[in-house]
């Protein structure tokens, strides 16, 4: 995944998901319950900590709220030898 800077909204009109980022947090929103799965794999195995989740409304517009946090040493420089 290339490098997301802070504070900034990755939305268009076709994204699956919606994503926002805050400082060291990636706040992504799904609009379905399979996406959180995809979602989860993405961030999980690529070492972000899922620290929040929150369903919000009911039925036809229900949403799913993640909330990651990318590691200190996701900003680390690169020593090359």
């Amino acid at each position: 995944m290339s490098k997301m800077k802070s504070n900034a909204v990755y939305n268009q009109w076709d994204n699956m998901v919606y994503v926002r980022t805050n400082g060291d947090m990636i706040h992504i929103i799904c609009h379905k319950e399979e996406q959180m799965d995809a979602v989860n794999e993405r961030f999980h195995n690529s070492g972000n900590e899922l620290i929040g989740y929150e369903e919000w409304d009911e039925g036809q517009n229900k949403r799913w709220i993640m909330t990651w946090r990318v590691p200190q040493e996701f900003d680390k420089l690169i020593e090359y030898n």
